[in-house]
C-alpha cells in the first residue's frame, strides 16, 4: 500500500512539474529571445519552482547563517544527490544567478533548450568545452551576475550523505579569479524524500545557506585548500545532522 501510494504521489509531482512549465513556457521564450530578458525569464522560472514545490505540499524550508546580497555576485555550491536540486536552487537562491551543468540537459525537450540559453553547459568529456565553460563562468561573475555550481559533478555519488569528491575545480577557479565569496548551501534532506532512482517521497526540504568563504587574496595554487574548506562546511553539516561517520577529502577518485 505504501509503496502504491507513493506511485501516485510521484505520478502527481510529475504532472505538477509539468503542466505549469509547458503553460509558462511561451513567455519563458520570448524572455529568452533576447539577453536583456533573461533576468525576467529567470523569475518566470523561479515561479515556476515555486509552483512546483508548493503543488505538491513541499516548500522548502530556508535557514540563513548568512544572508546573501541579491545585488551582489557570488558562488554557489552544493550538495548534489538528488534530482529535485536544480528546481530547489531556482527556489531558494534570491540572487540572479546561472548554472553550471552539463552539456546532456540540452537534449531534453523544451527544458533543454531554455537551459542552453540561460545557464552554462559544460561537456567534461572535451577539454575544449571545459575551457569555455570556465571563461563563461568567469565572465558571468564579471557581468555581477552569480553563478551555481554543484562541485560533485553529478548525482555521482554511492553513499548519501557523503559527498562525491575529489571537486571540481570550476567553481573555484571562477571564485578565484573575481574575487567573490563561496557561498556554501547545504541540501540538508534532500535525499531522504528523492532517493536517486527511487519514487519521490513527502517530506519538508530544507536548504541552509552557510557562511561564506572568502577568496580575495587567494591565488589558483590554493584551489585544493579551497575546496577542503568548502567541503567540511557542508559535509561537517551533513556529518553531524544526520550522525553520519566524518570521511577524510579525497583528492583522487
Amino acid at each position: 500500500m505504501r509503496r502504491f501510494l507513493s506511485i501516485l504521489y510521484t505520478l502527481w509531482a510529475g504532472l505538477v512539474f509539468l503542466i505549469p512549465f509547458l503553460l509558462l513556457f511561451p513567455l519563458i521564450y520570448l524572455c529568452i529571445q533576447k539577453k536583456s530578458w533573461h533576468r525576467f525569464a529567470h523569475r518566470i522560472i523561479r515561479f515556476w519552482s515555486y509552483i512546483f514545490f508548493y503543488g505538491v505540499g513541499m516548500p522548502i524550508r530556508r535557514e540563513f547563517r548568512f544572508k546573501p546580497d541579491s545585488k551582489k555576485a557570488y558562488v554557489f555550491v552544493a550538495n548534489h544527490f538528488t534530482y529535485l536540486d536544480i528546481a530547489a536552487g531556482m527556489n531558494v537562491v534570491d540572487n540572479y544567478f546561472a548554472y553550471v551543468g552539463k552539456s546532456s540537459v540540452k537534449k531534453a525537450p523544451l527544458f533543454g533548450y531554455m537551459f542552453a540559453k540561460l545557464h552554462i553547459q559544460v561537456d567534461r568529456s572535451d577539454k575544449g568545452s571545459r575551457t569555455k565553460t570556465l571563461k563563461k563562468g568567469i565572465d558571468t561573475i564579471k557581468s555581477g551576475r552569480s553563478v551555481f555550481i554543484m562541485p560533485e559533478g553529478g548525482i555521482v555519488t554511492e553513499n548519501p550523505p557523503q559527498m562525491h569528491t575529489p571537486f571540481k575545480d570550476g567553481p573555484f577557479v571562477m571564485a578565484i579569479e573575481n574575487k567573490v565569496p563561496i557561498i556554501p548551501l547545504v541540501y540538508e534532506n534532500f535525499f531522504k524524500i528523492n532517493e536517486p532512482l527511487n519514487l519521490l517521497k513527502w517530506g519538508r526540504p530544507k536548504a541552509i545557506f552557510m557562511e561564506p568563504i572568502q577568496t580575495e587574496g587567494l591565488i589558483l595554487k590554493d584551489i585544493e585548500t579551497l575546496k577542503l574548506k568548502v567541503y567540511q562546511v557542508i559535509q561537517g553539516h551533513l556529518d553531524k545532522t544526520w550522525n553520519h561517520k566524518p570521511q577524510a577529502y579525497q583528492n583522487r577518485v
